[in-house]
C-alpha cells in the first residue's frame, strides 16, 4: 500500500505554498513539522482533494485519486484542524451524520461508530451535544470520524493544538495503536505529538522539504551542536542573544541554558547534550 505524491506544487498568483513535493508513504506514522505557512495545511488539503495543485499527481497504489474519486474518498479518512463541529448535534448523531457522507450503509454505520466511541474513549458522552465537549473531547470526536469505514489513509492536522499535556498524551497514544496497518501523516508543529511515535518526519520549509528521514537518524546530524551551559540572571540575556536557545531551567544555584550551536560555547561552563527532534527542529527553523 502506497500512497505517492509526484512534483506536487501549488501557487497563489505569484506565491508558491507548495513546490515540487515528492514523497511516498507506506504503512505507519509520518509527521510533518514546520513553522506556520510551511505548507502543512495545503499539503493536506491536496491530499484530500479539498484542493487542486497546479502541477503534479497524488496517487495510491500507482492509480491518480483524481481519477479513483469517490473511490478514495472511501480509504480516506480526514481530521481538519478547525474544531467547529455542529454544537448542537449529539456525538452519535454527529458520527451518523459523517458515516452517511461517506457512503456507509446504517448497519455497518452502527457497528463502526460502537466501535471507534470505545476506541477514543467517548461512549458513556454519546448523548451529549457537541458544544458543551472540551477541546479535547472534540478531537478525539474528530478523530472518531476519521476512522469511520476503516480508512487505509488518515490525514490529521494539528490534532492536539491547543490541549493540555494530558489530553495530548491520550491523542498521542490512541494514534499510536491505531496506525500499525494504515497510513497515518500528522501535520504538526508541535514536536512531541510524533517524536516517538513517527516512522519517518518530514521537515517542511516556505513549501518545500528541506529534510526527512526517521527521528533518530534525522537527531544524528546534529549530534555534538547540542549543549547546557550553566550560568547565572547575568548571563543568560547574553546567552539569548546570541544562541539559539532550546530550553532555561534553573535551580538554588544556577541558571541551565539548552542551545543549539554549530561550535562549542567555549567562553561559558558547559556540557554536551543528546540532540532531540526538537533540538532539530530549532536548528532548521529559528
Amino acid at each position: 500500500m502506497t500512497l505517492t505524491l509526484k512534483s506536487i506544487t501549488k501557487q497563489y498568483g505569484s506565491f508558491t505554498a507548495l513546490n515540487d513535493f515528492s514523497y511516498e508513504f507506506t504503512p505507519g506514522v509520518y509527521g510533518l513539522l514546520g513553522p506556520n505557512g510551511a505548507g502543512k495545511s495545503t499539503l493536506m488539503n491536496i491530499i484530500t482533494d479539498n484542493l487542486k495543485p497546479t502541477s503534479g499527481n497524488v496517487e495510491f497504489d500507482g492509480e491518480s485519486t483524481e481519477k479513483m474519486g469517490g473511490e478514495f474518498r472511501k480509504i480516506l479518512g480526514f481530521m481538519p484542524q478547525q474544531q467547529g463541529i455542529y454544537p448542537s448535534f449529539t456525538l452519535e448523531r454527529f458520527l451518523y451524520y459523517m458515516a452517511a457522507l461517506k457512503g456507509m450503509k446504517k448497519y455497518d454505520a452502527k457497528k463502526d461508530i460502537e466501535r471507534l466511541l470505545e476506541v477514543v474513549n467517548l461512549t458513556d458522552c454519546r448523548s451529549k451535544r457537541l458544544g458543551g465537549f472540551s477541546g479535547g473531547m472534540k478531537q478525539r470526536a474528530l478523530i472518531a470520524q476519521a476512522m469511520l469505514g476503516n480508512p487505509k489513509i488518515i490525514i490529521l492536522d494539528e490534532p492536539t493544538a491547543g490541549l493540555d499535556p494530558k489530553e495530548r498524551i491520550r491523542i498521542r497514544n490512541l494514534v499510536s495503536k491505531i496506525a500499525f496497518d494504515k497510513i497515518v501523516i500528522i501535520a504538526t508543529h508541535v514536536v512531541s505529538d510524533i517524536e516517538f511515535i513517527a516512522k519517518e518526519v518530514l521537515l517542511l520549509k516556505q513549501g518545500e522539504i528541506i529534510d526527512s528521514g526517521k527521528p533518530f537518524e534525522l537527531c544524528k546530524k546534529i549530534d555534538g551542536m547540542v549543549f547546557e551551559i550553566t550560568t547565572d540572571e547575568n548571563g543568560l540575556a547574553e546567552i539569548s542573544n546570541e544562541k539559539k536557545v532550546g530550553n532555561i531551567s534553573k535551580d538554588d544555584k544556577s541558571i541551565y541554558v539548552r542551545i543549539i550551536s554549530d561550535n562549542p560555547p567555549e567562553s561559558y561552563k558547559y556540557k554536551s547534550c543528546k540532540p532531540d527532534l526538537e533540538d532539530l527542529y530549532l536548528y532548521y527553523f529559528d
